[in-house]
């Protein structure tokens, strides 16, 4: 019946509602909705005037948070990269035509029942265990009452009072660009629930189109405690989140996508207050930057009413950061706390863990960052090579690989973070989707640390190794790029290039001693590349410096 009823959808959408309620825009279907013009403006207009400096926003904070101090907590939104929703069999793939990965439950048609996707509890329990969290073994879903135009059944499922992970930690390294340094911060709660669809404004801003694609998507919600206290220590809290979630594989984090949505809390009071002050919420951030510059920006500006004694205009409100403006905006105001009126979902089953099944995921973890920052540091890797290394799980992937087969560890280092993250960068490209492998870059070390190439010529393998592929072998043979190391070879050359010099060989042994630079690139030239320069400088020293 449910299937000849979405049959009906899709031939005849006029069945369900009236024709006023449709566009159709390139043969696609939207479902549309009359909206007031929005209030942003007339609300700032409402506020008290206030000029707060967008420029050097950092030394700004600084100069405030002399006798204040803000507390900042984050709400993280993970999107899942399941093959289905959470409680249905529709796909999602981002960037789909609106409403054409639909059905009767996501779209919240009467009488459909929702069926639990069983991997959104395996990726909810993997980052509850990598949070360091306490498992409910035994949880529920709760329905969650709200309405809003692209929420089609009227309340999202959710989880209230027993979520399925809580009072855990993150371990976060900060940058040695700002300062440096090690931060634990408290994880609340990690709790399953589904997304809502998303709206698509117009731009007379008459009226929004709602796609329900997104209707349904799985997600985790990770609540922190309000253990931060710059704009910096939250936007590195949520680029570790994002770390995190890639390096479990439960999703792909891309905050350009809406993968991963962070909703800032921040308040400011006196130092030696134990009392919070007054949260305010900032929505619309959607890179690690925008977020630090979102909260610097709104701890000065929060920071110069208690200064102007204007505390009162500091209210609980959702706000808006633009990123052309540099500031936030008044989204909406919130009276007081949300009555959501929660309670158990009558639809589906509570959900219950085993310690076999916890155990069994637990011992499927892969290396988590904090652990490979660990390791690598043991292994005599600078702060700023492991930041860089472990940052991207691909990346510390190919350089493990490479080291594991005898590559010198602090040169393959040197390689990947120079030469290869620069072609990566140029080209636009991954790791995953150059030429070169592992193998044959531990292949390169060797070469050039056994003397059997120059480093010169070890650059111009490389990028043909990752451009096209290949051998080092195969391409030293093939080239004939053998490392010239015969000291009767190199005299000869020497010989050669001074003899062809006598102008330079008569300033040299004036006084002019750094053409000696000169006298060892005509001889690299002379070789193709291929004399050994530890050897060609020590002999040109001799011959330049003996007497007639």
């Amino acid at each position: 019946m449910a299937l000849t009823f979405l049959r009906g959808i899709q031939l005849n959408p006029s069945m369900l509602y009236p024709s006023s309620y449709f566009a159709r825009k390139h043969g696609v279907l939207y479902c549309c909705m009359r909206s007031a013009q929005t209030q942003t403006a007339t609300q700032e207009k409402e506020q008290t005037k206030l000029k707060v400096s967008t420029q050097s926003q950092p030394k700004a904070v600084d100069k405030f948070l002399k006798d204040f101090e803000a507390v900042i907590g984050i709400e993280t939104h993970v999107q899942l990269s399941t093959l289905t929703k959470a409680f249905c069999s529709c796909p999602y793939n981002y960037g789909s035509p609106p409403n054409t990965s639909v059905c009767p439950v996501c779209m919240g048609l009467p009488g459909a029942l929702p069926v639990l996707n069983s991997k959104v509890i395996e990726c909810a329990v993997r980052v509850g265990l990598a949070l360091n969290c306490k498992l409910s073994l035994n949880s529920k879903f709760d329905r969650k009452q709200y309405f809003y135009p692209d929420l089609p059944k009227g309340y999202q499922i959710s989880q209230f009072d027993i979520p399925i992970a809580s009072d855990g930690y993150l371990d976060v390294d900060l940058p040695l660009e700002y300062g440096g340094g090690h931060r634990k911060f408290g994880i609340t709660r990690v709790h399953m629930e589904e997304d809502a669809g998303k709206l698509l404004h117009t731009d007379g801003g008459s009226y929004s189109q709602v796609d329900l694609n997104r209707a349904g998507v799985p997600l985790l919600e990770i609540v922190s405690e309000p253990d931060m206290r710059t704009g910096i220590e939250a936007a590195e809290y949520a680029a570790e989140l994002q770390r995190l979630v890639r390096y479990l594989g439960v999703g792909n984090g891309n905050m350009q996508e809406g993968s991963l949505r962070c909703d800032v809390n921040i308040s400011v009071r006196p130092i030696g207050q134990l009392e919070f002050g007054t949260k305010v919420e900032i929505k619309n951030l959607n890179s690690f930057s925008s977020m630090s510059r979102a909260i610097d920006y709104e701890i000065s500006r929060q920071v110069e009413l208690h200064n102007q004694g204007q505390i009162d205009q500091i209210v609980q409100e959702t706000r808006l950061w633009e990123e052309g403006a540099q500031k936030t905006v008044t989204m909406r105001k919130k009276e007081g706390l949300a009555d959501y009126r929660y309670f158990p979902e009558p639809d589906l089953p509570g959900v219950t863990l085993t310690e076999e099944y916890v155990n069994s995921i637990r011992e499927s973890l892969p290396e988590l960052p904090e652990d490979k920052r660990r390791r690598y540091e043991k292994m005599g890797l600078s702060m700023q090579d492991v930041l860089f290394l472990a940052n991207d799980i691909n990346i510390a992937d190919f350089f493990d690989t490479t080291t594991a087969g005898g590559a010198d560890i602090k040169l393959a280092a040197n390689w990947i973070m120079g030469d290869i993250a620069a072609y990566m960068k140029n080209e636009k490209v991954t790791i995953n989707e150059i030429k070169l492998t592992p193998q044959e870059l531990g292949e390169l070390i060797a070469s050039i640390k056994d003397e059997t190439i120059s480093g010169k010529i070890g650059k111009e393998i490389l990028f043909e190794l990752i451009a096209k592929g290949g051998t080092v072998k195969g391409l030293i043979k093939e080239k004939d790029l053998v490392q010239i190391v015969d000291t009767a070879e190199i005299e000869k050359m020497v010989d050669k290039v001074i003899a062809d010099s006598p102008k330079q060989l008569e300033q040299y042994r004036g006084g002019k001693t750094k053409l000696q630079g000169y006298f060892a690139g005509q001889v690299m030239k002379e070789s193709k590349g291929k004399a050994n320069p530890k050897l060609l400088n020590k002999i040109l020293s001799e011959k330049l410096n003996a007497k007639n």
